[in-house]
């Protein structure tokens, strides 16, 4: 079992067509009852089950759904393989609010049903390919009681909740932000679920509140953890862990079987726990990742998956004997019986042969062909178990015959997937020699050397500047003979945000405040990265009329502040302009002294910083801990 203390260490922690675009945001989008949805679809799949997860997330009171673009959940969603859906609230209460203390509570009213609708929408697309039994909801404050009362009505639905800073369910208005009012939670969930409630046995729960949250009483956190308990019909545990590292850390308490974990978020307000970098109206960087615990813990302790663990085929061997391809190998299956190995021969004029190997024995096999004509033929290989579940399949290539003169490898079947500012290319390279030295794209930031399978190959380049790319592939021999492809490809470097976020991240400064005001006032807006000189690039919206400083592209590989370049290393270095202030809410800056002009001071290196809170001041760092005054040199 994956062990989530070390993991969250490690991380710090409808009406419209449903077309999902792997790696990004989906703004807006209407589904499932909403008018207005934030999706975001990872390029990963959940390594449990079949396909990915879904986490629904509800914004809190006077929050905007936008604030969740700028809150990391892009994070857990790539490392989990997990579709985050945001909704806007159709039915609000005052300020905003999801109103779980009003109106019926049902699978036929008001959000409830368009909460149910939603998950059941996304899950059943094709497009987003969700596991069904991987479905959870989460919230902040107002957005978790009525998530918490969601699950207690559909345990069908929702097989796990993450609840953070929510006032019980059944609660009144005036116990969100007085004092703690008392709730059989237990009793009100059950009800809720009424013949739905079966499902509770297999159902998990995550509470979670902020130590220094001051606006919804702290009772909630252990009142709801006790009473999810209590529908679960599992006791607390003795004892606690502290998860997280440094100053972002969180004291995780469980309950039996990993059905219920009650957290306190060290250091969070009333607000959604980011992690570092995160920002936005109720969303806090001081803590861990909460997203990324969620995922965590839903992939550990998520009953309803399928966990049936395939076979593992290997030292795969492809021998000749005359005409005949005798192939062997190892197969193991950790969690069941290995049924039947499958081995298919193809040869270079795509002829194929299929061999089917019945009679597995201690974790062996050999399958020995017919007669075959002289030529390079590729193998492939893979293994069922008694639960169907099929391995990875094992490639090796092999000639029957005596070998040809010698020919440059041949390259076919190129592709480009293009995600955010990564690109993967992927295709076929046969060397009929056998003698294949290496395949290498060449991207506009430089070469990378392939990985090859068979005669299947894949890399891929990140952090490549935005618009019109173009990637050779080079297949070379150890003849030194060669054969190359090129395609082209767009790249959108576009990254979303309010202008004060834009400026806070260091892509605008306040040179052309005034512009970037009157056009976008507080709205979130699109800024591109476009190189605009060798390794300089400037961010810029879609007209050139709101644009930054021009500074170091985000993919450029500089050398570390003051190491003089003698180390070798290939860390990033990551460069940003702005006023102090905001510096400090990014996390690079700390101040001190008088309130009115504190001093100000770099993460990590303790550097100093001239011009106080509005003084403008160029950051640099190799790994976004220790910072740097001066640019990347």
């Amino acid at each position: 079992m994956i062990n989530i203390k070390s993991i969250l260490s490690l991380i710090c922690l409808s009406a419209t067509a449903l077309t999902a675009n792997a790696g990004s945001w989906q703004n807006n989008q209407s589904v499932g009852g909403f008018n207005k949805v934030h999706i975001y679809t990872p390029d990963t799949q959940s390594s449990v089950g079949n396909g990915r997860a879904l986490l629904v997330v509800l914004h809190g009171c006077t929050q905007s759904v936008d604030a969740y673009l700028t809150a990391n959940l892009e994070d857990a969603a790539e490392t989990y393989g997990m579709v985050i859906a945001v909704p806007d609230a159709m039915n609000k209460a005052g300020f905003n609010c999801w109103s779980y203390w009003q109106g019926t509570k049902s699978r036929t009213a008001g959000d409830y049903k368009n909460l149910i609708s939603l998950a059941n929408t996304l899950s059943a697309s094709t497009t987003y390919n969700i596991d069904s039994d991987q479905v959870y909801i989460a919230g902040l404050s107002s957005g978790a009681a009525f998530a918490n009362t969601t699950a207690c009505i559909a345990p069908d639905v929702f097989a796990g909740m993450g609840i953070s800073a929510g006032p019980s369910i059944g609660t009144s208005s005036n116990g969100a932000i007085g004092t703690c009012e008392y709730a059989n939670v237990a009793q009100r969930c059950e009800q809720y679920a009424g013949s739905y409630g079966s499902y509770f046995d297999s159902q998990i729960a995550s509470i979670a509140h902020g130590d220094a949250d001051t606006t919804v009483d702290q009772c909630y956190n252990r009142q709801n953890a006790e009473g999810m308990g209590d529908v679960y019909g599992v006791i607390e545990l003795p004892g606690s862990t502290a998860i997280g590292s440094g100053s972002r850390t969180a004291q995780e308490f469980l309950w039996e079987e990993g059905r219920v974990s009650m957290l306190w978020l060290n250091g969070v307000d009333h607000a959604w726990s980011g992690g570092q970098g995160a920002s936005g109206s109720y969303v806090n960087g001081n803590g861990i990742n909460y997203a990324m615990y969620l995922g965590q813990y839903f992939l550990e302790n998520n009953s309803r998956v399928d966990r049936n663990e395939a076979p593992v085929v290997s030292a795969v061997m492809a021998t000749v004997d005359g005409s005949q391809i005798t192939v062997s190998g190892n197969i193991s299956d950790s969690d069941g019986t290995v049924e039947k190995v499958f081995v298919q021969l193809r040869d270079d004029a795509d002829n194929v042969f299929q061999y089917t190997d019945n009679t597995v024995s201690s974790g062996s096999f050999s399958v020995t062909s017919a007669s075959l004509a002289d030529a390079l033929y590729f193998v492939s290989v893979n293994a069922s178990d008694n639960n169907g579940a099929l391995s990875d399949t094992v490639t090796d290539s092999v000639r029957v015959g005596p070998q040809p003169p010698d020919t440059a490898p041949a390259l076919s079947n190129i592709q480009v997937t293009v995600s955010g500012q990564c690109a993967e290319v992927t295709g076929e390279v046969v060397d009929i020699n056998q003698n294949l030295a290496s395949v290498v794209a060449a991207f506009s930031t430089g070469p990378v050397t392939a990985g090859v399978n068979g005669t299947l190959f894949t890399v891929q380049a990140c952090d490549l500047p935005g618009g019109e790319q173009s990637v050779t592939v080079t297949a070379t021999d150890t003849t030194a003979l060669s054969s190359a492809e090129s395609l082209t490809f767009a790249i959108d470097a576009g990254q979303i945000a309010t202008l004060d976020g834009h400026i806070a991240a260091g892509r605008l400064d306040y040179t052309n405040y005034a512009n970037c005001y009157l056009e976008y006032s507080t709205n979130t807006f699109k800024l591109n990265e476009i190189e605009v000189s060798g390794g300089q690039c400037q961010w810029q919206d879609d007209d050139n009329s709101c644009a930054g400083p021009v500074q170091n592209c985000s993919g450029s590989t500089p050398t570390a502040p003051g190491n003089g370049g003698g180390d070798g290393d290939s860390d990033e270095c990551a460069s940003y302009t702005t006023a102090n202030y905001y510096h400090k809410v990014a996390g690079r800056a700390y101040s001190t002294g008088n309130y009115y002009t504190p001093d100000y001071f770099t993460v990590g290196s303790d550097a100093p910083m001239s011009g106080s809170t509005w003084g403008t001041t160029t950051l640099s760092s190799l790994d976004g801990e220790a910072w740097y005054t001066g640019t990347c040199p």
